[in-house]
């Protein structure tokens, strides 16, 4: 990351809201997590995020009331706004644009999903917040292009060693439990056993530690894997 982008989550579902909170810093960004919609509108006119994830129903102010409010204030009129909600009618998600989200997820949906459209709407807003380009020791890894290289020798993944790749790359050092990347590369509402993790890990540690390179992805005994620089 080239700065850590600010993301503001409003959910009332406490274990969504830990769990939205947890995957988000995960990819590096700076969260703040608030419960009711009317501590969020105070809590907004004291610092704008880079962008919003406001759920629909919340207690205090409704989502839908809150994301009108946040257009008719010039300070948020252009805040990039991501609107969960259970209501998957078209009817509602054409409310829900209408007055003001920029893309709307229904419940329940996919981890990974979710954090690859903040990126893409972070990128479209405001590009210079966010990096295309991980970099860790001697390998890149670029989102927009879906290209890894490591010294200067492409490395061909298929898509989940990428997104695994991608995981332990936006936290160097950083220690995950399997249930963590299960969690983080699969989505918590999909039921992989947590054996897939090793069988994916050890695809991903064969295709990125070419002959005489140093294994850079570390297995912690009882705790997980991380990547090092």
């Amino acid at each position: 990351m080239a700065m850590s982008p600010r993301i503001t989550v409003v959910e009332d579902e406490e274990a969504l809201s830990v769990l939205l909170q947890y995957n988000l810093e995960a990819e590096g960004y700076e969260v703040d997590a608030v419960l009711r919609g009317d501590e969020a509108e105070i809590h907004l006119q004291e610092r704008v995020p880079d962008l919003l994830i406001l759920d629909w129903m919340l207690p205090g102010i409704s989502g839908i009331e809150l994301c009108r409010r946040l257009r008719a204030r010039p300070e948020t009129e252009r805040l990039p706004i991501i609107m969960l909600t259970a209501r998957g009618e078209e009817s509602e998600r054409v409310r829900g644009l209408a007055t003001g989200a920029d893309d709307y997820v229904v419940k329940p949906f996919s981890t990974p999903e979710l954090l690859a459209r903040v990126r893409a709407m972070l990128r479209r807003a405001s590009p210079e917040v966010i990096s295309s380009l991980l970099k860790v020791g001697d390998i890149e890894l670029d989102r927009e292009t879906h290209r890894v290289r490591r010294r200067a020798r492409d490395i061909k993944l298929g898509p989940t060693e990428f997104r695994l790749l991608e995981f332990l790359m936006s936290s160097p050092g950083r220690v995950y439990s399997r249930a963590q990347l299960l969690d983080g590369v699969w989505g918590h509402d999909v039921y992989v056993d947590e054996r897939t993790v090793d069988v994916h890990v050890g695809r991903l540690r064969k295709a990125v530690n070419l002959s005489g390179m140093r294994d850079i992805i570390r297995t912690v005994r009882g705790a997980g894997y991380s990547i090092e620089a």
